[in-house]
């Protein structure tokens, strides 16, 4: 009887997870700014237990602005979680966009770049609100100065009207899921190797900010005044210094881990 009972369970986990599995939207791909031809890794359809969620979203510009970066720096970073993690992380990642019904819902995960051009409407933010409250984690990255996040917050307090944005201390959790982050310092894009500088507009100042739940929750990290997105696509380029690729691989490496255990 023991055995049955095993074996029923068994089958009953392997048709749920089909299901979720079968309502999940298929691996795709889009134009992007950067890229078009990147290469996909040699197992890029292996099944995974995680995946790299990236936000596809309205642009107050004409042109797809969540593509920055895209596909070179995710498939980076997912390798990197591999190497520095027992995370099964899946070698390409996966645009998600919140007008896909409930696609959102089977993917954990979402990252959000250069968000200081987004303009979500009011269906979206709706559905990334219930996304985040039902457990959902959004990370953004890769928005600079002022102007940029006048616009990111415009969108940001339509998802939730009635909960802060506020600076991060050293001493939360995130910043110690697997590394130890108190020493935390601007990671700056690729146009550093042209101008030398960390910043880009007026903002000078690295700022690791989020919003939380009731229950001490990070719901959304918010990485202003950084490019880690950079960080993780020009890893293997020898002109980016390799101590902001390793600080962003960390800070990225935490975010996931912390995601999955709170």
């Amino acid at each position: 009887m023991r055995l049955r009972a095993y074996l029923i369970a068994v089958a009953l986990a392997f048709f749920s997870l089909s299901g979720v599995s079968a309502f999940q939207k298929e691996f795709r791909e889009y134009p992007a700014i950067e890229y078009n031809d990147f290469p996909r890794p040699p197992d890029w359809q292996q099944k995974s237990e995680w995946v790299f969620g990236r936000l596809i979203y309205p642009a107050v510009v004409s042109y797809p602005r969540w593509t920055m970066d895209y596909p070179r720096s995710d498939r980076h970073f997912s390798a990197a979680l591999r190497r520095l993690t027992r995370v099964s992380a899946r070698s390409v990642e996966q645009p998600i966009s919140l007008d896909d019904g409930d696609d959102v819902y089977n993917w954990p995960w979402l990252y959000g770049v250069e968000v200081g051009y987004w303009n979500l409407t009011d269906a979206e933010t709706k559905k990334l609100r219930d996304y985040l409250l039902r457990g959902g984690f959004f990370m953004c990255d890769d928005f600079h100065g002022t102007r940029e996040w006048e616009i990111f917050t415009a969108s940001m307090q339509r998802v939730f009207p009635e909960r802060p944005i506020v600076d991060l201390d050293s001493g939360d959790p995130i910043f110690h899921t697997i590394f130890d982050l108190d020493d935390r310092y601007q990671v700056p894009g690729a146009q550093f190797l042209r101008s030398g500088r960390t910043y880009e507009h007026d903002g000078y100042e690295a700022r690791w900010r989020g919003i939380y739940d009731d229950k001490g929750r990070l719901l959304v990290a918010i990485c202003h005044n950084m490019d880690l997105g950079d960080s993780w696509e020009h890893a293997d380029n020898p002109l980016y210094p390799e101590k902001y690729s390793a600080l962003g691989f960390r800070i990225g490496v935490n975010y996931v881990i912390y995601s999955m255990t709170h």
